[in-house]
């Protein structure tokens, strides 16, 4: 059922417009317009659903925890409270517990993402000109 709505919705999250979306329920029709994020949105949750994978939905302003800024960077909760101790990720504490803006942590994985990206293509062309099966075709 995911698949076939995503793929219903899919040409309409291109034109990035409003879209009017008609539902029925017990009988009744109502109709409700989507603001174009919404609709991208509603399509990305489509598709993660059909992949079988979860979704989890946080404001952009959220506060997290120590555990769940790990669990969004695929760190363990160790490596991130170093990462916190040595500012490298910014954070201030609610009593006695850490807290880390959404934000934040986008921003630091964005950061270390293109790191990663700049490293795998340095190893990439080091490869091509060693010619260790990667042709330059």
């Amino acid at each position: 059922m995911a698949r076939v709505s995503g793929q219903l919705l899919s040409p309409y999250v291109k034109r990035k417009r409003p879209l009017t979306l008609g539902i029925r329920a017990a009988g009744q029709e109502k109709l409700i317009e989507l603001p174009p994020g919404a609709v991208a949105l509603l399509m990305e949750i489509l598709e993660a659903m059909a992949a079988g994978r979860g979704v989890t939905l946080i404001p952009g302003n959220a506060e997290l925890t120590t555990v769940q800024a790990a669990d969004v960077l695929n760190v363990s909760r160790p490596f991130l409270i170093k990462l916190l101790e040595e500012n490298v990720l910014p954070h201030h504490k609610v009593g006695k517990h850490r807290r880390v803006r959404l934000e934040d942590v986008m921003a630091y994985k964005a950061r270390i993402d293109r790191q990663r990206e700049k490293v795998l293509d340095q190893l990439a062309r080091e490869a091509q000109e060693h010619g260790m099966g990667y042709d330059l075709r």
